[in-house]
């Protein structure tokens, strides 16, 4: 017989954790399917660290918040600055914890909808019906790749996202396409390993290393809650420039507690520059550049970051051609509800309507609330 809910949230990475607990405590029968944090605990660094601090949190109620998680632990939140990602994910199990949040981690490997209701099929074959639907699909299946990406071998080339361990690249060169923090924070880790060469090539100037508030998107933040609707009301000009913003702050200023460990002597940038050409030999890849330098690489990363596309998400397929998609995105309402009655999505995907902010944690508790005062509607 098919499992029951009257909500079924399918991922459990951070959107969907704080979705679920605030539905729960306004009595919306919850079930959340899913891996616990698998991109967070599979395709990250152990060894990385977060660009927030503990004001960036789970709960939409604000108690169980990162800084109440410190609190209890007995722990200064001043000791774990930047805060290392070991430390984020148990706070993300004490939320759960005191949430008494579960997660069945069966996998959803189709959706159908039909009757006003949702069914989903799981790897095991069993089902699950749902008066309505939360996706929060997670940014690996939305990884920006250049054209050329094809053109070098397989076992030559990473995602950030599938980097996540650096011990056998010690000696090893590297080439890392992209300059924001993930390139340069993957390139800190190469030499924290002991990598030979490390060759930085993006489009833009070398962003500046500066510590930045993230404080000025809390306004930003504020006023989504406080008007359904906000970011899509906004003339074009003020969310272009509100972009620029986040662009400025978020993307061509990276963390200062990189330089130390970009080893001048390993670390080359290739600033203003794109790869124009590819040859590939028996053991190297060759990478011409448009000011016709060669960079020579044993492995090429692809710090390209990500671009929304709900088609790529395997397990909307049987619904996605119901659902309004603009440029990837799914139109959503003011209430994270997609042109599919009873189906809505939140995280990265939502942020053509929501606006940048919702691609990160910080627009956890706000999103929660938010969906869950329109399924109660």
């Amino acid at each position: 017989m098919a499992h029951r809910t009257d909500l079924l949230i399918v991922g459990a990475g951070p959107y969907a954790y704080s979705a679920a607990a605030f539905a729960r405590a306004n009595g919306i029968d919850t079930h959340v399917v899913g891996r616990p944090m698998a991109f967070w605990r599979e395709q990250m660094p152990a060894d990385m660290f977060l660009r927030s601090g503990p004001d960036w949190h789970l709960d939409a109620t604000g108690e169980y918040n990162f800084e109440a998680f410190f609190e209890e632990r007995g722990l200064r939140p001043a000791d774990f600055d930047p805060v290392p990602i070991a430390v984020f994910l148990e706070y993300t199990e004490w939320f759960r914890e005191r949430t008494s949040l579960e997660v069945d981690e069966r996998m959803v490997t189709d959706l159908t909808a039909s009757d006003q209701r949702f069914v989903a099929t799981m790897e095991d074959g069993s089902t699950i019906v749902a008066d309505k639907v939360l996706a929060v699909p997670g940014i690996r299946h939305f990884l920006n790749l250049p054209e050329w990406f094809g053109d070098v071998p397989a076992d030559r080339r990473r995602h950030t996202s599938e980097l996540v361990c650096f011990d056998e690249l010690a000696g090893a060169r590297v080439a890392i396409v992209g300059g924001r923090q993930s390139a340069y924070e993957w390139a800190a880790l190469l030499c924290d390993h002991g990598a030979e060469q490390v060759h930085v090539v993006h489009r833009h100037p070398v962003p500046t290393f500066a510590k930045v508030s993230w404080a000025f998107v809390n306004p930003y933040v504020d006023q989504t809650l406080a008007h359904r609707g906000w970011w899509r009301g906004l003339p074009t000009v003020e969310q272009q420039r509100i972009v620029r913003e986040f662009w400025q702050v978020g993307r061509l200023t990276l963390e200062p507690w990189l330089v130390p460990r970009l080893d001048p002597r390993v670390v080359t940038s290739h600033a203003d520059r794109t790869v124009v050409e590819v040859d590939v030999q028996d053991r190297e890849v060759r990478l011409t550049l448009s000011d016709r330098t060669a960079v020579t690489a044993d492995l090429v990363v692809f710090a390209s970051g990500y671009k929304a596309d709900i088609a790529r998400v395997p397990y909307l397929d049987g619904i996605v051609d119901r659902v309004s998609v603009i440029d990837g995105f799914p139109a959503l309402s003011e209430g994270f509800e997609t042109s599919l009655p009873g189906l809505y999505v939140t995280g990265f995907a939502s942020t053509r309507d929501f606006g940048p902010f919702y691609g990160f944690t910080k627009g956890c508790p706000s999103s929660a609330r938010i969906a869950v005062a329109e399924m109660v509607r």
